[in-house]
């Protein structure tokens, strides 16, 4: 199931033990602060450059993959090259010890905002952090922007997609179908080498077909692991209850929400927000501040959502317990649609090298989650520096202040997320 390499290369990974990359992978989801990139860069510089257990076009074609994926990239990453390594265990212990530390840290962190939010000092700490947010998601739109526009074309749909869901409201799931739909027609007006990419089509369609069996069990295991946690909590809650829902719609935003946590946030802020009205825009950006504080995957930012989701509406139940199994639900339906994709996807992008269609009708997607994020930078920026209808100076000065430090001066994040905290702190020890 793994692509050809050189003899080199080829010994190299077999020589990697099974336990030795077990500690790697272990070590890795201690130490992954920085967001996507940051993390990306961390397992580029350990798996290719430092220990060559991967080759870096090997590496880079993996990340193309990841990167067309919804979902956590970086997490994706991860067990894609722990699959590489070893195949399916791991895949899974990669993708799973990428994850699960941060899931305990932001766990004991939503219970302490949820608990003692109100806290004086506490509430200091996330003055401090919000700004830094908003230069994040600023930068955010930047970078991927500079990736995502191969043309004025991709740059309309950016457009018309912050237009939709900043002017009209549009979901953001009909935003990314919409997208796909132009991103696939642009590429039936581009002239290809069509007689060559149908011959080797066909040379490759007979591997395919010996896939196509093991990709029909790999569903079927995903789906039963996907239903244990539904039935569970059907038959404890209840069908129509709150963790039911809860578990139905981070499901569904598993699916839709390509661009990652910022991407992810944008929807799910829209929704749980907006439409359901289960938390508050300042819970959203709370909870983004915290999950920049812990290692793991910027999306666990969701798993503080469910958190409070299950806090704020617990009715009657026991608020923490409520809570907690909202959290992990949330957590787990998020993550169980990554390890699907790679595990069913992954053997076909290993022998196929692209496909012009597909190409096309996700660039278009990656062009539209610009500008959906463009529009949670504009939301953010609007609650936080702007609230109450006066400007926030020192909100103002900190985002400013931020944006400068990650774009120029490559200041790590976790330093600027700790020094805004700290700053949120001294400030409301001094001036109260």
């Amino acid at each position: 199931m793994k692509k050809a390499k050189t003899e080199g290369e080829k010994s190299k990974i077999e020589n990697v033990s099974f336990a030795e990359a077990f500690k790697f992978w272990l070590k890795l989801g201690f130490v992954s602060f920085g967001g996507p990139a940051g993390q990306i860069a961390i397992m580029h510089k350990e798996l290719v450059e430092r220990k060559k257990w991967i080759g870096d076009a090997d590496f880079l074609h993996a990340l193309n993959f990841c990167m067309l994926l919804p979902g956590p990239e970086a997490q994706q990453l991860a067990a894609y090259n722990g699959w590489r390594l070893h195949g399916t265990k791991g895949g899974i212990v990669a993708g799973a010890f990428f994850v699960l530390p941060s899931i305990f840290i932001l766990l004991a962190l939503s219970f302490i905002y949820a608990k003692f939010g109100s806290v004086r000092e506490i509430a200091g700490v996330l003055d401090g952090l919000k700004p830094i947010v908003v230069a994040i998601v600023v930068e955010a739109v930047l970078k991927i922007g500079g990736k995502a526009f191969k043309s004025w074309f991709h740059i309309a749909i950016a457009a018309l997609s912050f237009v939709a869901i900043f002017a009209f409201h549009v979901p953001f799931p009909l935003i990314v179908l919409a997208a796909g739909i132009l991103g696939l027609a642009s590429s039936k007006f581009q002239v290809q080498g069509s007689k060559l990419e149908e011959r080797q089509t066909s040379i490759k369609q007979s591997k395919i077909q010996n896939l196509k069996s093991k990709t029909i069990k790999t569903l079927f295991v995903f789906i039963a692991l996907w239903l244990i946690p539904l039935l569970v909590s059907g038959l404890f809650f209840g069908w129509r209850s709150l963790p039911v829902k809860v578990y139905l719609f981070f499901t569904q935003a598993a699916f839709v929400t390509f661009g990652g946590a910022y991407a992810v946030l944008a929807y799910v802020n829209q929704a749980m927000v907006n439409s359901y009205g289960w938390i508050t825009a300042a819970q959203a950006i709370d909870g983004f501040a915290l999950a920049e504080t812990t290692p793991g995957p910027l999306i666990m930012v969701l798993q503080f959502i469910g958190f409070m989701v299950g806090w704020n509406n617990a009715d009657g139940q026991n608020q923490t317990f409520f809570a907690i199994a909202c959290a992990l639900l949330t957590t787990f339906a998020t993550f169980l649609p990554s390890f699907m994709f790679i595990f069913i996807g992954a053997p076909y992008i290993e022998k196929l090298r692209g496909n012009e269609n597909l190409s096309s009708a996700l660039q278009g997607v990656t062009a539209a989650v610009v500008g959906v994020i463009l529009n949670l930078a504009l939301t953010f920026g609007t609650t936080i520096v702007f609230a109450d209808s006066r400007i926030n100076w020192f909100a103002l000065l900190i985002s400013v202040l931020a944006f400068v430090a990650l774009l120029r001066l490559k200041i790590d994040v976790l330093w600027i997320v700790l020094a805004g905290g700290l700053l949120g702190l001294v400030k409301i020890l001094i001036f109260g």
